[in-house]
């Protein structure tokens, strides 16, 4: 299956997740040269914004992303990939397991709607 990677100019958002768990891990970006060597390789290669390069999760710090499955979106412009996570286990560049350890509180629908209102 093909991915659309022309909707948001050559890229692709690819949300990483556990196998084992379903913990979401991180979100990164891929070009189509990413994700065919993803798919060829069995690791996760992003496509870096900043670089403009490749580069592939772990090669430095050993915390490899393994592919186990990989899904897109009904609409064809998102990648989802279900991985294991080798090396120490730590997926963020600070360190975490995850990427997403910090929460957002959650605003008071009727003081948005009173806010909205003034």
């Amino acid at each position: 299956m093909e991915i659309d990677f022309e909707k948001m100019q050559g890229l692709a958002p690819a949300v990483v997740q556990d196998a084992a768990t379903g913990e979401v891990l991180m979100l990164g970006f891929m070009n189509r040269q990413a994700l065919n060597v993803t798919l060829r390789t069995g690791f996760v290669t992003f496509y870096s914004r900043t670089r403009q390069s490749l580069w592939t999760k772990g090669e430095t710090s050993g915390n490899r992303l393994e592919v186990v499955t990989a899904w897109t979106d009904c609409d064809r412009d998102t990648v989802l990939l279900r991985v294991r996570i080798l090396g120490e286990g730590k997926v963020c560049h600070t360190g975490s397991k995850s990427c997403f350890t910090k929460e957002l509180s959650l605003v008071n629908t009727s003081a948005v709607e009173e806010e909205a209102r003034q």
